[in-house]
């Protein structure tokens, strides 16, 4: 009895043991089942973690492409500071106007459904930066009056108060850019063209000098040293003498790097013998672009501002980009001088034809001060006038581009509501009326600073006359 019921204990304990043996397996499997859910669910994740992050960052690229327009401007002195877009005229009615007005607009924002007060206003500012024109504040007009105001009794400034001398440097550049084409000519044929023009026309008194820089070497970067290393005084200051010029001038050619520093360094060395007190001095730097060596070409001019030269130090741009400009522009500042950019050859010679008119009053004043005076004020109405009318062209010109495009989008584009279309609009037509007022307030404030210095100078010369007859 007891051997059978050892016989059964040792059979139910083997059941039991297999029972177990049979049913870890299906622990284990559930386990692994478990953990490989588990870790699919994390991969899962994991996944979509990762297809977020891209979408993420191509929403993000997207965003990046999107354009953003500054905010609209509230003076004139903003408006000039605001960078150019594209601004020659684009037809789009024919289909290369529409290819150019779609690649230009493609990445403003997306306002075809209904976007707020707000996203328009945006907008506008996005489109408007599509088309900016390269508006032009009053300063440099300005700067240019008193420029041609050299001679008036009324100013202090000694530097522009005519003296028995007049002397009258040029600095070229002759670095490689200057190989450039401007139409049918390049920059230094061009350059060269409208200096010889203004040479001619000086009073056989007057002194002129030309400096080039830039003129050895290549524009390679191991030819840095050496171009940036170059400026020549290819024609001394004295009398103007066709023939000597014509030959400094003929052999020089476009060549390496643009050192503008050194070459005002060097033009004052070339000015020491000619003292502010008995001499007046007028520097023109000729320049297309940004000093490209390792140069401080503001401080040095303004060197040769404060020295016992007392230059006027005018500068003039030769269709140079916004980067260069900026630069150029500080020189000029630092000088107190003129800075103009012209786009071509005839508006660089109608530039230097400036300085010829001054020279005119220079060799007038010579026998009489009064027979430039009237001259001087109808120059300036012209100079006014022509300003007025190179802007009015130019807000007329981006008002028209931002309007027929935004008809454009939205007739034959489907970018959006007929709603949009008119808010923009409207917005577009009162930002260029606030623009013209700007300019023609502007227009008024000259007419009557030019009317008023003019009297004064009368007046000044007829109390010297009276007080010289007494």
């Amino acid at each position: 009895m007891q051997n059978r019921l050892k016989i059964l204990a040792i059979l139910l304990f083997l059941l039991l043991a297999a029972g177990c043996s049979n049913n870890e397996p299906e622990k284990t499997e559930a386990t692994n089942e478990e953990t490989t859910k588990e870790e699919s669910s994390e991969s899962d994740v994991n996944d979509q973690q990762t297809v977020n992050a891209e979408v993420e960052e191509e929403e993000e690229a997207v965003n990046e492409d999107v354009i953003v327009g500054p905010p609209l401007p509230t003076t004139l002195e903003e408006l000039a500071q605001l960078p150019s877009g594209y601004t020659a005229y684009i037809n789009q009615l024919e289909d290369n106007g529409k290819k150019l007005t779609n690649e230009l607009t493609k990445n403003l924002p997306d306002i075809t459904g209904n976007p707020t007060t707000e996203e328009l206003d945006r907008y506008y500012e996005a489109i408007l930066s599509v088309f900016q024109q390269d508006f032009e504040g009053p300063g440099d007009l300005i700067e240019e009056m008193k420029f041609q105001s050299i001679g008036n009794p009324e100013i202090e400034d000694s530097r522009y108060q005519f003296k028995d001398n007049l002397n009258v440097m040029v600095i070229l550049d002759a670095s490689g850019s200057m190989a450039n084409y401007e139409g049918s000519v390049t920059r230094m044929d061009a350059a060269k063209q409208a200096i010889t023009e203004f040479v001619k026309g000086l009073p056989e008194e007057a002194n002129v000098g030309l400096r080039i820089y830039g003129h050895k070497g290549t524009g390679k970067n191991e030819d840095k040293a050496l171009s940036c290393g170059s400026s020549e005084l290819v024609y001394p200051l004295s009398n103007y003498d066709s023939a000597g010029f014509d030959q400094a001038l003929s052999k020089v050619k476009p060549a390496g790097w643009t050192p503008i520093g050194l070459a005002l360094s060097e033009a004052q060395k070339d000015l020491a013998a000619f003292k502010g007190d008995t001499n007046t001095n007028i520097v023109y730097l000729v320049s297309d672009g940004i000093s490209t060596c390792d140069d401080d070409p503001v401080g040095t001019a303004k060197s040769l501002y404060d020295s016992d030269i007392t230059p006027i130090v005018n500068v003039i741009g030769f269709n140079v980009d916004q980067e260069g400009q900026k630069q150029l522009q500080e020189i000029a500042g630092a000088t107190e001088g003129t800075y103009q950019n012209v786009k071509d050859a005839q508006g660089l010679q109608d530039e230097l034809n400036q300085m010829s008119k001054v020279a005119e009053k220079w060799a007038q004043w010579k026998t009489s001060q009064e027979g430039w005076l009237g001259y001087y004020k109808t120059d300036n109405v012209l100079d006014i006038f022509v300003y007025h009318g190179k802007e009015f062209r130019k807000w007329v010109d981006e008002g028209q581009a931002v309007g027929f495009t935004l008809t454009y989008l939205h007739q034959y584009e489907d970018k959006m509501s007929q709603e949009s279309h008119d808010y923009l609009k409207k917005k577009n037509t009162e930002y260029h009326n606030w623009i013209e007022e700007e300019y023609r307030k502007l227009k008024a404030d000259l007419e009557a600073m030019n009317e008023m210095n003019y009297k004064e100078a009368v007046k000044q010369l007829e109390e010297k006359y009276i007080n010289n007859t007494n």
